[in-house]
C-alpha cells in the first residue's frame, strides 16, 4: 500500500531505534503516575481536614498545578532552578506534580460521590476517620474514579513526549533524530503517533478490566459492556 508522504520502508527500518526510547517513555509515565497518585491521595486527605488554612493551601496547590502548562513547569524545573536537575529527575518531578493535581481533584470528587450514609454507618460501628476511609470510602471512591484516572494515565503517557525538549532520549526524541537524518519527519511522526496510540489502547484495556473487576466484586456503578 502506498500513501503519499510516507516511507514505510524507512518507518520499518527505524522502528528498532525508536523503540529504544520506550523504556524512558514508559518509565517516566509509570513513575509519575505512581508518585502522582500517592501525592494526589495525600492532598485529597489533607483537603478533608477541618483546618481552613491547610484546606486553602491544598486548593492553591491543585489550582496552580492544574493551571500551569506542563512544558512551562518542565522548563522551570530544568532551566530555572539554581542547581540543574538531571533531565530524567526534572521530567518525573514535572509530571508527578501536574498529575497529582488532577488526581487529587478526581479523588475528591469520587469521595464526595460516595453516599453520606456510608460515613454515618461507619461511625456508628465505631470506626475512626482513617479506618472508614481505608475500608469503606476509598474502595468505592476508587471504583468511581477508574475512568477519570485512566484519562490522566493517558495524558501522562502522551505528555512524556515533552521530555524530548530537555534531551530525554524517548521515542519522540528518537523519531526526531531519524527524521532529521532522513529529512522525512512526516513518516517518523506518523510512526511515533501510532506507537503512542497503541500504548493508550493498552491503558484502555486495563481500564476496562478494572471496571469489570469492580462491577463484579462491589456491584455496578456504571454498565460495562461485555
Amino acid at each position: 500500500m502506498y500513501i503519499p508522504g510516507l516511507d514505510f520502508t524507512l518507518m520499518w527500518e527505524s522502528l528498532p531505534f525508536i523503540l529504544q526510547g520506550l523504556s524512558y517513555t514508559l518509565g517516566i509515565a509509570i513513575a509519575s503516575l505512581l508518585l502522582g497518585n500517592c501525592l494526589g491521595l495525600l492532598l485529597t486527605l489533607l483537603g478533608l481536614v477541618p483546618n481552613k488554612i491547610l484546606r486553602g493551601l491544598v486548593r492553591l496547590w491543585l489550582s496552580f498545578f492544574r493551571g500551569v502548562p506542563a512544558l512551562v513547569l518542565l522548563f522551570i524545573l530544568y532551566f530555572g532552578l539554581p542547581y540543574q536537575l538531571h533531565p530524567l529527575t526534572a521530567s518525573i518531578a514535572c509530571f508527578t506534580l501536574t498529575g497529582s493535581a488532577f488526581m487529587g481533584e478526581i479523588y475528591r470528587g469520587s469521595i464526595l460521590g460516595v453516599d453520606s450514609g456510608q460515613w454515618d454507618a461507619a461511625y456508628a460501628l465505631g470506626f475512626n476517620f482513617m479506618k472508614t476511609m481505608r475500608l469503606i470510602i476509598m474502595p468505592q471512591a476508587f471504583r468511581i474514579s477508574v475512568p477519570a484516572l485512566s484519562n490522566v494515565a493517558m495524558d501522562l503517557l502522551k505528555g512524556t513526549s515533552l521530555a524530548a525538549m530537555i534531551t530525554i532520549p524517548d521515542i519522540f526524541q528518537n523519531a526526531k533524530i531519524v527524521g532529521g537524518r532522513s529529512f522525512d519527519f512526516m513518516s517518523m511522526y506518523v510512526l511515533v503517533a501510532v506507537i503512542y496510540w497503541i500504548l493508550c489502547l493498552a491503558i484502555q484495556a486495563v481500564q476496562q478490566r478494572l471496571e469489570k473487576y469492580f462491577a463484579k466484586r462491589y456491584g455496578t456503578v456504571f454498565k460495562v459492556k461485555e
